[in-house]
């Protein structure tokens, strides 16, 4: 079993500063041990009497597994009562009536929980885990937390994607910090004062310098590290793998992205009445595939199948964890694959997956992007159908490339040449290449 002495001096920078700061923001990349370091703080807050009945807001899977898995790992950890409040609302009403120390609810519910409680609060500390889940101001989630913040001593955030999209993802977060101290009271105001709106009026750029002045603002309230200064990680190798679908699918998708409609080879027709309806569906050509407008999907082309098959043939002694994206996606990896086997709520899956037991693992990257780990299993990932998103992209990476991975982890991207997947590669890298300045600009020396 773990004891304090096993965590790294990074961590216990970390625990002084929630001590100290009280509302603060930790943005650790994936696998730093932010839930052992915000758990021992928890701990030594409660021996000092500081602080009493912890909220602990996370994602599904996230709750109902990792915090009390991880206390349960750690000897000063272990006298830790861990009431995990998932499931039904019976379930959810009696988990909060069973004393403990630590509350576990998923972010889903809690406008349901701040209902239940009123004006009765009863947490004096919360954390939560994946932050930049509450990055909408105009979320339930949001809206309801932030009825609670009067009668919230220490609210700690948890993150190692503080903006995943842009910096206006900062706004709400930094507010259940600092209450629009450092941000402003509102995000209009926040957006008047530090961005534009585009040519088109649907978009908001940074104004020029204002990503510094952001930086310079939050940085008191946060405290930023990245694993590459601290840890000793493994090599992580990024490769594209390109699919050519053929001439004759790739005339049909280019009529189809023009015109926006098509007749597809067995007769079903597809139409995309908006730009970001298209956006999706040449996303699901890119993969092979096609969704048509009575909710049926036509399979197009086989190129990515066999892309990831010739992977296989190629590296027979490798375990893969594969993300796909549409469920036409899953079912055709099932149908070339049928020994791969689906990543599931079953904890026996992941068990057998980190024993080396299954060569194949299906994933899709907002169910497996937070909370799991799954180094010990293997050391190369393929993207096998790509997403838009940065913080489940950066997420499900790290389910692999994390402490504890013994190995050089290799990232395939399948990506379809001359289709939707190109652009998609450079989104990440400019999202990334943002995000990157902002947790560059607020490490702490």
């Amino acid at each position: 079993m773990l004891s304090r002495t096993n965590l790294h001096d990074y961590q216990i920078k970390a625990i002084e500063f929630i001590k100290e700061r009280k509302s603060c923001g930790l943005f650790l990349d994936m696998g730093m041990g932010k839930s052992s370091t915000t758990l021992t703080a928890i701990s030594d807050l409660l021996a000092e009497g500081k602080t009493k009945k912890v909220l602990v807001i996370a994602p599904l899977r996230v709750a109902n597994s990792v915090w009390h898995t991880e206390a349960s790992k750690w000897s000063h950890l272990k006298h830790l009562n861990v009431q995990v409040c998932t499931g039904s609302a019976t379930k959810r009403l009696a988990a909060l009536k069973t004393k403990a120390d630590i509350y576990v609810i998923n972010r889903e519910n809690v406008p349901w929980l701040v209902e239940q409680c009123g004006k009765s609060w009863p947490f004096k500390m919360v954390v939560i885990d994946e932050s930049s889940s509450f990055k909408s101001a105009a979320s339930k989630r949001f809206k309801a937390l932030k009825k609670t913040l009067s009668m919230i001593d220490y609210m700690v955030l948890l993150t190692g994607t503080p903006s995943p999209q842009s910096l206006m993802d900062l706004w709400s977060q930094m507010y259940l910090i600092d209450f629009g101290i450092s941000l402003g009271r509102t995000i209009t105001g926040y957006r008047d004062r530090f961005f534009i709106k585009d040519y088109w009026g649907y978009n908001y750029e940074l104004k020029t310098g204002a990503d510094a002045t952001i930086h310079h603002l939050i940085k008191p309230h946060v405290i930023s590290m990245s694993a590459e200064d601290y840890l000793e990680l493994p090599d992580r190798i990024d490769l594209i793998e390109w699919v050519d679908h053929d001439k004759l699918f790739m005339a049909a998708y280019k009529e189809f992205e023009k015109n926006m409609f098509a007749t597809l080879p067995d007769g079903q027709e597809i139409e995309a009445l908006t730009a970001a309806t298209l956006a999706g569906k040449l996303l699901q050509w890119s993969n092979g595939a096609a969704y048509t407008d009575k909710g049926e999907w036509s399979r197009l082309s086989d190129a990515k199948l066999d892309a990831l098959e010739e992977l296989v043939e190629q590296n027979p002694n490798e375990n893969m964890l594969v993300a796909y994206n549409f469920k036409f996606d899953l079912d055709a990896l099932k149908k070339r694959f049928p020994k791969a086997v689906v990543l599931d709520a079953n904890e026996k899956t992941i068990e057998r997956w980190n024993k080396g037991e299954i060569k194949m693992l299906l994933a899709h990257p907002q169910s497996a992007g937070h909370g799991l780990n799954l180094q010990s299993g293997g050391s190369m990932l393929v993207w096998y159908g790509l997403t838009w998103g940065l913080e489940y992209y950066q997420q499900f990476n790290a389910r692999l490339h994390r402490q504890g991975q013994t190995k050089p982890v290799r990232i395939v991207h399948l990506a379809a040449r001359g289709c939707l997947d190109e652009r998609v590669m450079e989104v990440l890298a400019q999202k990334d290449a943002t995000q990157k300045k902002l947790l560059t600009a607020l490490k702490k020396s």
